[in-house]
């Protein structure tokens, strides 16, 4: 009888609309979509990749992992201008957040890397990242029994190759989304999701040009162009130039994702900016040619604070142990701080 009761309660509440149960319909023609909740991901593989991603045996020293420069922690990013890499080497770019970039168009600033699996190889072979090459961060994975099992059961071969070190990598990265955020809850139709001001900075948001851009599930990720259109950026670093080698692509980057912006800090691809603030009215400047009022900004901030979403949580993964024949590199590693070029 209560459980009747109860249905018969849900379905007059939903008959009286939105100004009762504070949803709508899910909105429709907006240029930003939900982030959808990972599913039908291969479980074996999430989990090897996972492990792979907070081991730092797979860098030279034996002490940075993936989630050093890409720190579930706060964002997936370091919220460094740049990262420190071996020998403590310091990168002349921002590392980009890991989170949602199974949306993007290409990865790292300069788009190099097609997709998240060439990506996960780059930074091992980096000697100014992790420092190692892939055949000994081979080496290492296949001296530890609990890999090999691993990685046996998930692709079915005995050798270990790097190929798969980097699709596990991939697959756990692909998980790594964020969604539910109060923006999404208001696109799929609670009413109540947003406050006034923030719906005000997202009408202002694709009023001003920022969606032209920003858009899509990952609001931004999805396009390369160049930083400074209207007014010229100051900056050293070459963009997709360095990838294509065409003139036109000189100063031209990834658009970054917005999602989780407010913990993403410091902005742009050379870290420069600390507040978000200051980042949008950089923005409006070079890349609109516009002046924002402070009411103007304050309610876009207002906005992108809305675009946090639920984080990756997971309990950390239990590595497995190395054994005596595990290689160790980590004595050829410094002490001593020295600067250097890294790309992310």
């Amino acid at each position: 009888m209560l459980k009747c009761h109860s249905k018969f309660m849900l379905i007059t509440l939903l008959s009286m609309g939105p100004s009762l149960t504070g949803f709508s319909q899910a909105r429709k023609g907006e240029p930003i979509a939900p982030i959808e909740a990972p599913t039908g991901y291969h479980k074996a593989k999430v989990e090897l990749g996972k492990k792979l991603f907070f081991d730092p045996r797979l860098s030279k020293s034996s002490a940075i992992s993936c989630n050093s420069c890409h720190n579930l922690m706060t964002g997936g990013s370091d919220n460094q201008v740049s990262s420190i890499g071996h020998n403590w080497q310091l990168g002349p770019i921002n590392s980009p957040t890991v989170l949602n970039a199974k949306y993007n168009i290409a990865q790292f600033w300069d788009g190099r890397a097609k997709d998240l699996k060439e990506q996960a190889g780059g930074p091992i072979a980096n000697p100014k990242e992790m420092g190692f090459t892939h055949e000994l961060a081979l080496e290492v994975v296949e001296s530890i029994p609990g890999y090999k099992s691993s990685f046996s059961k998930v692709y079915g071969t005995k050798a270990v190759t790097i190929d798969q070190v980097t699709d596990a990598i991939a697959a756990f990265e692909e998980t790594l989304v964020t969604p539910n955020s109060p923006f999404d809850q208001w696109l799929l139709g609670d009413d109540k999701a947003l406050t006034a001001l923030e719906l005000a900075g997202y009408q202002n948001f694709k009023a001003k040009g920022c969606v032209a851009c920003h858009n899509g599930p990952a609001v931004g990720g999805g396009s390369f162009h160049k930083m400074g259109i209207v007014k010229p950026y100051p900056t050293k670093a070459e963009g997709r130039f360095a990838v294509t080698k065409n003139p036109a692509d000189k100063q031209v980057f990834k658009v970054p994702t917005l999602r989780n912006i407010e913990l993403t800090y410091p902005y742009f691809h050379d870290g420069s900016v600390w507040s978000l603030e200051q980042a949008v009215d950089i923005m409006a400047e070079h890349q609109l040619g516009i002046k924002l009022s402070k009411e103007e900004n304050n309610s876009i901030v207002a906005f992108l604070k809305t675009l946090t979403g639920d984080q990756p949580s997971f309990a950390l993964p239990q590595l497995p142990p190395s054994t005596i024949s595990t290689p160790t590199y980590r004595k050829e590693a410094s002490l001593t701080p020295t600067k250097s070029k890294a790309s992310h």
